[in-house]
């Protein structure tokens, strides 16, 4: 326990890698591409969709512990992710249990851009 994620950075976000996403996932809310409505809608620039957050963490997650070893991910988007955002995901293990008769590793993961934590998961992983 308390064993660390290797951290890993992601960034800028840009325009293109959120209309990417977009035509990925059909998500064409004009918050993540039309500067005019999300100025209106009280944003300084348009936002980065959560679930892309969500992949990105998912796909670093991953990276470390294999998708084959991946149980269980829940995500909560904790606030907005603007154009040229920095991401930092991090992560750490809080307890070894099980999870139908395997053993797995508990872990709580960040995304965050600065000090500002936009996004919080928990995982559990099948040890190796």
């Amino acid at each position: 326990m308390g064993d660390a994620v290797p951290e890993r950075e992601h960034g800028p976000v840009t325009q293109t890698d959120i209309v990417r996403f977009a035509g990925a996932g059909g998500d064409f809310n004009p918050l993540h591409h039309d500067s005019t409505f999300t100025e209106k809608a009280g944003f300084d620039t348009v936002i980065a969709m959560g679930q892309m957050q969500a992949g990105m963490l998912a796909g670093w997650l991953t990276d470390w512990c294999g998708v084959e070893h991946l149980r269980e991910l829940d995500v909560r988007f904790r606030a907005p992710v603007r154009l040229g955002a920095v991401l930092r995901f991090t992560g750490e293990v809080t307890a070894l249990t099980e999870l139908d008769g395997e053993p797995v590793a508990e872990l709580v993961l960040r995304a965050a851009v600065g000090t500002d934590e936009v996004v919080r998961g928990t995982a559990l992983v099948a040890q190796a």
